[in-house]
């Protein structure tokens, strides 16, 4: 899929023309670059240098990162290893579950070409195809000490503003969004309204929407919950009917 350069200038960045509006901006992005907290997608076998990073040898929230459970807190999206395609889906939907602003780390060889798993049809590539990775770190698999040092780029790139992989996400989701029909097929969706969401960051330009969002949008429905059943006496019986 073709790759279209979109300009970055947004309505918000048109109306910040006070140069009051920016005296706090350095002091927030410092507040963010020393507090975040880390969702990590353990896909393959990047995640066993974790647990040393995270405890006290290695310490990672003396730098301020601590480990979390549910993408509706934390800021960073670990994934740390292959993923395959079936997988990928679920960290697409983890990822637009998270709060912006937000960043996502590859770790290992497997997120950017596929590593040892490059010629099978079940793996995922190009991670950066699909998410906007704003940081990788090499290695199969990389010592704690890579994965501090990885963090503590992040965190200047946070600090400096270069860390705007999410922003990018909503600027060029027409684009992402085509990838993603392409791997998973035309009737791809999440429950998240990633294009509302562009609208309501200030974020949605002529990159947000496309071909791709209309295929979306026509295809669309609301997302049933499925139903269970189970076995009864040699019956089948759906969960929350009364069986007499």
């Amino acid at each position: 899929m073709k790759e279209i350069d979109i300009p970055i200038e947004t309505s918000a960045a048109k109306r910040r023309t006070n140069p009051l509006a920016r005296v706090f901006d350095e002091l927030v992005r410092f507040c963010r670059s020393r507090s975040m907290f880390m969702l990590h997608y353990c896909t393959g076998c990047g995640a066993i240098e974790l647990p040393p990073a995270m405890t006290s040898r290695f310490d990672m929230e003396r730098l301020g990162i601590q480990p979390m459970v549910t993408p509706r807190q934390a800021d960073i999206l670990l994934i740390t290893g292959y993923v395959s395609i079936k997988t990928l889906k679920r960290v697409i939907l983890t990822y637009e579950q998270m709060g912006s602003p937000k960043y996502v780390i590859g770790i290992c060889s497997c997120t950017v070409n596929g590593g040892m798993y490059w010629q099978s049809y079940a793996t995922a590539k190009q991670l950066d195809q699909y998410l906007p990775v704003d940081l990788y770190i090499a290695g199969c698999m990389p010592r704690p000490e890579a994965v501090l040092e990885g963090m503590r780029k992040l965190m200047d790139r946070i600090r400096s503003g270069e860390a705007d992989g999410w922003e990018d996400y909503y600027r060029r989701y027409d684009w992402y969004l085509g990838n993603q029909q392409h791997l998973f097929g035309d009737d791809w969706q999440t429950p998240a309204d990633v294009i509302g969401e562009a609208s309501h960051y200030d974020l949605a330009g002529p990159g947000t929407e496309g071909e791709h969002t209309r295929l979306l949008q026509q295809c669309q429905k609301p997302l049933e919950p499925q139903q269970t059943f189970f076995q009864i006496g040699g019956s089948l019986e759906k969960k929350g009917e009364s069986h007499e």
